[in-house]
């Protein structure tokens, strides 16, 4: 039988790195690395969050001018029509209708 010492090398020195990789990641200097990481994602999330809100804000502000715009636009449209329709009524069955109503 013949024994493959790369394989069993390989393996050794794979359990050794993370031996070695457990300790270095529960250093105080990799635990205090990872509060400065964690902090930086929360003042991150902090500036998003601010900025959705104003985008929500000016969403809605841009959406309630675009409802009034068509509010104006719908009424002198309406008031184009009644003053083409009384432009149009100067005969005597206008008046007529008119009267009656």
């Amino acid at each position: 039988m013949k024994t493959n010492w790369g394989k069993i090398g390989l393996f050794v020195g794979g359990v050794l790195f993370g031996t070695a990789g457990i300790k270095l990641l529960s250093s105080k200097d990799a635990k205090k690395a990872y509060v400065h990481c964690t902090a930086a994602v929360l003042r991150a999330k902090d500036s998003v969050l601010d900025q959705a809100t104003i985008l929500q804000e000016n969403c809605s502000d841009i959406y309630a001018e675009a409802v009034k715009i068509n509010e104006e636009r719908a009424a002198k449209e309406a008031a184009g029509e009644f003053a083409d329709a009384a432009e149009e009524c100067t005969s005597e069955e206008c008046e007529g209708a008119a009267a009656e109503a």
